[in-house]
């Protein structure tokens, strides 16, 4: 009688990724590691409750395609020119959240409403 022999499951190695960047609640800590799987981060090192929080619950999986145009699918060209349409026909569009973005994209953000007559607002005004 032979007996079959079932291979052990196979470890998915974890990538590592160093000096990560939380920018959940402002402080902006650099100093963390990240483990992630191919779905979704396991584990994090140095950071805090928020932050780990925040990671842990964000996947990598991608749920859509890069670019959507009323519903479907388009290329990030044609996304580009959509939305500069969009923001060249508003009349004082609004720029809003911007709480969980760095520095530099605050910035841009400041710099594209003041190229479109546009207004600023966060979440703290509610």
């Amino acid at each position: 009688m032979s007996t079959a022999v079932t291979p052990e499951p196979t470890k998915h190695e974890l990538h590592v990724v160093k000096h990560a960047v939380c920018t959940f609640c402002g402080c902006v800590c650099d100093d963390i590691e990240l483990h992630a799987n191919e779905e979704r981060i396991v584990e994090t090192k140095r950071a805090c409750i928020l932050g780990e929080s925040w990671f842990k619950h964000h996947t990598a999986e991608r749920l859509y395609p890069d670019a959507l145009i009323d519903g479907k699918e388009a290329t990030y060209d044609e996304a580009v020119e959509v939305a500069a349409d969009i923001l060249y026909q508003a009349h004082m569009p609004l720029v809003y959240g911007l709480s969980n973005t760095t520095c530099e994209a605050q910035r841009q953000a400041v710099w594209l409403a003041e190229l479109v007559g546009g207004v600023i607002d966060s979440h703290t005004s509610l």
